[in-house]
């Protein structure tokens, strides 16, 4: 079988680089190399650095309106070419077609509300803040920005970030994923199509030696990442070590209510969908459901139904509910989450490991594959429960009320995304006002924010002062600029030799 080599995007070209290192690219749900990704060295890396550098004065100087005008051609483009972003997807996450479309359109969302910069970037102004004085604010952007990204999203993660930077006047360098890296180049193409000029948009493909390089790079200003804690942890401060503005989003372990007086049909298919979507493999995954008083009994049972039936099969089918894990490896680590569960005292109601992969596909039956699994019983000192296991296993923990239930979810190191499931407005309410947690659903199993109002985990869950894309994402990238001003036909003779005031 033709591999293709998936290579780096540098100064509007093509390259392999100087590297001669490469990674397997597989298929997931036929377990086929299907691609091989050059590995980018500091040389690659210090080369898409200076491309970025050297486009970064023109490209600052551009009008917003133009800067506009470029991402309004790419959005243009973005919906023309939808469908083949969503395959590029599939084809190496394993995430189902119609799932991957909605990735792509989620992305899209941001190029839309990053054409709107002319307005976002509109500053203060204050005249006769003291006698003969005006003041006024201006943000500026920062230079080389950085953005590394998960294999989970590997379309929608980078719009996170690239729109707004390159919108603000920023130049750009993504790291994408080694796992699933076509999408990236498909990107930069379009972007160049749009008319972006060289230099603005980069990629360098790679693993850690790339990200390390571009860590330490003098020239590169800012760094946004989404990963796990503990390498979003490392990135924040050795970004903050030298200097660098850092914003930094990590694990989760997502939690869902559900009240006894929900409509508990409703719940259970919020908890399918948001489990066992792209097999677990998101960020906002609801992982635990924490079942209040006596909805456990009948909740678990048609959890169970429904887990057993999911159409695990190729994404490309369209009738797939949930396809592949994207990895050997990450199919190994989850099943080694089912056997500590058992281990340690939970009931393994569903036991994705039996799922048989010949119910694929003919192509299928090397791929990746593993059905949903569900436990009960899970109590807070479990691995399963403590843990962020990013895949097809959800847990049930089981509390006598909704005030046990806040404080279990505010006790997690966790406090990324959270849904509750009431009919009541007053426990809706205070649910919203107690929770420690950064998004907040009220019978939205995945509460992901809009465009315009950014994405963004507390405590172990964001590292940085600034969430994702929106409003805060203009601020990330740009530096505030105070000026005032006064002419001398409205200044005292004299020197002045006290702090200046109002006056």
């Amino acid at each position: 079988m033709t591999t293709t080599a998936i290579q780096h995007f540098i100064n509007g070209q093509v390259t392999a680089g100087e590297s001669s290192s490469t990674q397997d690219v597989f298929n997931p749900a036929t377990g086929r190399v299907t691609g091989r990704v050059s590995l980018a060295s500091p040389v690659e890396v210090n080369s898409a650095v200076d491309a970025a550098k050297a486009a970064f004065p023109s490209w600052a100087d551009t009008p917003p309106i133009r800067r506009a005008r470029v991402l309004f051609k790419f959005l243009e483009l973005l919906n023309t070419h939808k469908d083949e972003l969503a395959e590029a997807i599939t084809k190496e996450h394993g995430k189902v077609f119609t799932d991957a479309k909605g990735e792509v359109a989620r992305g899209i969302d941001i190029v839309e509300f990053a054409c709107g910069i002319p307005q976002l970037l509109k500053g203060d102004y204050t005249e006769q803040v003291s006698t003969g004085i005006d003041n006024w604010t201006t943000r500026q952007p920062l230079g080389v920005v950085a953005g590394i990204t998960p294999f989970n999203f590997p379309v929608m993660v980078p719009m996170w970030m690239f729109p707004l930077a390159i919108a603000t006047g920023n130049t750009f360098i993504l790291k994408p994923s080694p796992l699933d890296p076509s999408a990236s180049l498909l990107m930069a193409k379009l972007l160049q199509e749009a008319g972006l000029p060289d230099g603005v948009f980069n990629v360098v493909q790679g693993d850690k030696a790339s990200v390390d390089a571009l860590i330490d790079h003098p020239e590169v200003k800012a760094l946004s990442f989404v990963g796990s804690t503990p390498i979003a942890n490392l990135i924040y401060e050795r970004g903050a070590r030298h200097g660098k503005r850092v914003q930094a989003l990590g694990g989760a372990k997502n939690h869902m209510v559900v009240m006894p007086d929900a409509d508990l049909d409703k719940a259970v298919d919020a908890l399918i969908g948001a489990a066992y979507g792209s097999a677990g493999e998101r960020c906002m995954a609801i992982s635990v459901a924490v079942l209040v008083g006596d909805v456990a009994d009948k909740v678990v049972p048609a959890l169970a139904e429904r887990a057993r039936a999911l159409k695990v099969i190729d994404g490309m089918q369209p009738e797939a509910e949930m396809g592949p894990i994207v990895t050997r490896q990450a199919h190994q680590r989850i099943t080694g989450y089912i056997e500590k569960g058992v281990a340690e005292g939970a009931k393994l109601v569903v036991d994705g490991r039996d799922f048989e992969s010949v119910s694929a596909g003919g192509d299928c039956a090397e791929g990746f594959w593993m059905g949903g699994s569900l436990f009960d019983h899970v109590t807070p000192d479990m691995t399963i429960y403590r843990e962020e296991i990013f895949g097809p296993v959800l847990v049930c923990v089981r509390v006598p009320d909704i005030a046990t239930a806040i404080q279990l979810i505010n006790d997690h190191e966790f406090g990324n995304g959270v849904s509750c499931f009431t009919e009541s407005g007053h426990v809706a309410r205070e649910f919203g006002r107690r929770i420690q947690v950064g998004m907040v659903g009220i019978n939205v199993p995945i509460p992901v924010p809009m465009a315009w109002h950014g994405f963004g985990g507390w405590k172990r869950s964001l590292f940085g002062d600034t969430h994702a894309y929106g409003e805060e994402g203009v601020r990330f990238y740009t530096k505030q600029k105070s000026i005032m001003q006064r002419w001398s036909d409205s200044i005292d003779a004299g020197a002045e030799f006290v702090m200046p005031t109002a006056k």
